[in-house]
C-alpha cells in the first residue's frame, strides 16, 4: 500500500523564526544597497582629504542634499534597528520608536520633494533627460513612499500587513541608489528600477515558501510600484506633465 506523507506547514512559532531572520536580512541587504550606490560619490568623500564631492552623478550638492542625507541615512539606520527591535522581541520598544518614525517619513517626505524640484530647476537629470520630465521619477517614488508609510501607520495594529507596508515604502526609494550602482545608470528607469524591485520578488517569494500565498499588501503594493514606473515613464514627456514641472521649478 503506498503511502503519502502530508507536507504540513510550519508552525506559527517557527515562521516567528523565519520572518525575524528574513526582514533583518532583507534590512541589512537595502542597507548595502545604499552604501554601494552613495559611497564612494557621498558618504567616503565626506571623510576624504579632498573633501565632499560637488556633484553626485551631475547632482550638485547643497546644503538641502546634505540635509536630504542625513534624514534618509536615518532612515536606512532606523530600519535596522526596528527590525532588530523586533527580532530581540522588543516590541513596546519598536512601538514607541515607531512615533520617531513617522515624524521621520514626514520630514523626508518634505525634503526629498523639495531636493527633487530644486535639482530639477538647477538643470540635474542624467545625461541626454530633460529635467523637467525626469522630475516625475523622484517626486513619483516620494508619492509612492508617503503611501506605504500612511498605510503601514494605518496597519500597525496588523503586524502581517504593517511590516510588508513598510519594507514596501523602503524599496519606493531604494532606486536613487541602486541607479549609481556602477554600470546600472546607462540601463535606464526599467534596469535600475528592475533591479531595485528584486527587493519586492524576494519579499514575495518568501511570503510562498513560508505562507504558500502572497499576502495582499504584496499584491496591491507591488503591483502599485511595478505599474509606476511604466505610467510615469509614459505620462514624462506629456504636455500636461511638462506644464505641471515647470510651473514647480518656478
Amino acid at each position: 500500500m503506498a503511502t503519502t506523507v502530508a507536507h504540513r506547514p510550519a508552525s506559527p512559532a517557527a515562521v516567528g523564526v523565519y520572518d525575524r531572520v528574513f526582514y533583518s536580512g532583507m534590512a541589512i541587504s537595502m542597507a548595502l544597497t545604499v552604501f554601494v550606490g552613495f559611497g564612494p560619490t557621498y558618504y567616503l568623500r565626506l571623510f576624504s582629504a579632498e573633501g565632499p564631492a560637488a556633484t553626485v552623478s551631475g547632482f550638485p550638492i547643497t546644503p538641502l542634499v546634505h540635509v536630504h542625507g542625513v534624514a534618509f541615512s536615518a532612515w536606512v539606520v532606523l530600519f535596522i534597528v526596528q527590525t532588530a527591535l523586533i527580532a530581540g522581541r522588543r516590541v513596546k520598544f519598536h512601538q514607541r520608536l515607531g512615533i520617531a518614525g513617522a515624524v521621520l517619513a514626514a520630514v523626508m517626505i518634505a525634503i526629498g520633494t523639495g531636493t527633487a524640484i530644486a535639482g530639477a530647476r538647477a538643470g540635474s537629470a542624467p545625461p541626454g533627460v530633460d529635467p523637467l520630465a525626469f522630475l516625475i521619477i523622484p517626486l513619483g517614488d516620494m508619492a509612492l513612499f508617503a503611501i506605504f508609510v500612511a498605510a503601514a501607520i494605518e496597519q500597525r495594529r496588523n503586524k502581517e500587513a504593517h511590516k510588508r507596508l513598510m519594507l514596501l515604502a523602503y524599496i519606493a526609494i531604494l532606486t536613487a541608489a541602486v541607479a549609481r550602482w556602477p554600470g546600472v545608470m546607462p540601463l535606464g528607469p526599467l534596469g535600475f528600477y528592475g533591479l531595485a524591485f528584486l527587493f519586492l520578488f524576494a519579499g514575495i517569494g518568501y511570503d510562498l515558501i513560508s505562507r504558500k500565498r502572497v499576502h495582499r499588501a504584496y499584491k496591491w503594493g507591488g503591483a502599485l510600484l511595478v505599474l509606476s514606473v511604466p505610467a510615469r515613464l509614459a505620462f514624462s514627456e506629456t504636455g500636461l506633465w511638462l506644464a505641471v514641472a515647470e510651473y514647480l521649478v518656478r
